[in-house]
């Protein structure tokens, strides 16, 4: 063909098109990854504000039954998330993910604003712990929702050679609203207020900031475009995901058996580590924060890169990695972490640890998403995992206690390698996904 001089020539037409995807792809799964953030976010700050929230809302002269109190709301707020998986990942397999997202974020942050401004005890009485009880099922349920709906969402608006670094930004938002909310208390703590202003009314604001940041998450859910996925099924969509996906019970127990081992190892190393550093090591309450904020900024730094190493050699190399690994690492470390006086080594022990779990945390959602049909996706995803973690990653800390109060704290560095061996067992037979066909 001749060319003309000075005219006007188009791109190939691979090019232009490409660029423009991949923007538009990573433009969704930023508002995406942006409201799960604020998710994690609000359900982080319960806990971290819990000492604040305790004499306020029950009516109780002994701080450790308020405190029991205030864990036991927490402790609900776990329970109702397999109801929030069932019935927000029925929803975006009716209704679409974009729908779920955002009703799943609405809720958080109506729960948020409901504990800012609930009157205390000795407002309103009973009626205070009724309320704080009303708002944090409502974000067990919002987050229970969640993970499924994001996961499914991400992994179907990715393009195939990248679902696995697109779908680690799930995991690193998570860890981000986990150390934003210790961020904000600290701030709080150490700069702005006083320690009566904070027990008086200081505890509000990062409640108020979490339902403030719901609603920016809210508009920008509003926003995205559907997954071609689902607009694919979207007229075949199922009445009751729920009977389909009890046809599909080999991919359920896989989401069970991958996420039993992770979520375990996860909560140990992450939740627990505070904790078992303060209690069992001897580390001042200020150092063992610093060691657990410092640990997991750099692991959540690690996510992407392990999810586009997934993309490269494939999602089973890595869960394998973490399985054998785990299961051979983890009691030398909890020993050694258990024994160790030195900051460094502390450090430096955890983020061995943490570093085999990526393995797992990086990639764990794109693999479930792989795993089934578009037309129960969000459901297969979230229901078996919110179950799972439900029954072992939210028991993780008391088990642990269990073993140390009865004298036998080592049995449950034994405990956690064994359900990482459980869950390496499952791995190796199953199938590496990253090449599947998601619309197949």
């Amino acid at each position: 063909m001749v060319q003309v001089p000075g005219s006007l020539v188009s791109p190939p037409p691979s090019q232009t098109p490409v660029i423009s995807q991949d923007s538009t792809i990573a433009r969704s799964v930023a508002r995406a990854a942006l409201g799960n953030l604020v998710e994690w976010f609000d359900w982080y700050t319960y806990s971290a504000m819990s000492l604040y929230l305790a004499p306020v809302f029950f009516p109780n002269d002994d701080p450790t039954v308020q405190l029991m109190n205030t864990a036991a709301v927490f402790a609900l707020g776990f329970i109702v998330r397999p109801l929030g998986s069932w019935l927000l990942g029925s929803y975006a397999d009716i209704k679409g993910r974009k729908a779920a997202l955002t009703l799943s974020v609405f809720m958080m942050c109506f729960g948020s604003l409901v504990i800012a401004v609930a009157p205390g005890y000795s407002t309103i009485g009973l009626a205070a712990p009724a309320l704080l009880l009303f708002a944090r099922l409502l974000q067990g349920i919002s987050v229970g929702g969640e993970y499924g709906a994001s996961a499914t969402y991400i992994t179907e608006r990715a393009a195939r050679h990248r679902r696995g670094f697109f779908a680690s930004f799930q995991a690193v938002t998570g860890i981000l609203g986990q150390l934003l909310a210790m961020a904000v208390l600290i701030l709080l703590q150490f700069v702005f207020l006083t320690p009566d202003q904070l027990h008086v009314w200081g505890w509000r604001i990062p409640f108020g900031l979490g339902a403030v940041s719901a609603i920016v998450a809210f508009y920008l859910r509003r926003n995205l475009d559907e997954t071609g996925s689902f607009v694919r099924v979207r007229d075949q969509a199922l009445k009751s995901p729920l009977r389909e996906l009890m046809r599909h019970p080999r991919a359920l127990l896989t989401v069970c058996g991958l996420t039993l081992g992770g979520t375990v190892a996860y909560y140990t190393y992450t939740a627990y580590a505070q904790k078992f550093l303060v209690n069992t090591a001897g580390f001042s309450n200020e150092r063992a924060t610093a060691i657990s904020a410092a640990t997991l900024f750099i692991y959540m730094l690690l996510q992407p890169l392990f999810g586009a190493l997934s993309d490269r050699i494939g999602r089973r190399p890595l869960l394998i990695g973490f399985g054998v690994l785990g299961t051979l690492l983890t009691v030398p470390i909890m020993s050694a972490l258990a024994t160790t006086s030195n900051v460094y080594v502390a450090f430096g022990l955890i983020m061995v640890a943490l570093v085999v779990v990526s393995g797992y945390t990086s990639i764990n959602a794109v693999v479930k998403a792989e795993l089934f049909p578009t037309e129960i996706r969000a459901l297969g995803v979230a229901l078996p995992y919110a179950v799972t973690v439900s029954l072992f990653g939210g028991t993780a800390e008391y088990i642990a206690l269990r073993f140390k109060n009865a004298g036998h704290e080592e049995m449950f560095y034994w405990y956690v390698a064994g359900c990482v061996l459980i869950s390496l067992v499952v791995f190796l037979v199953t199938p590496d996904t990253r090449s599947r066909d998601l619309d197949a």
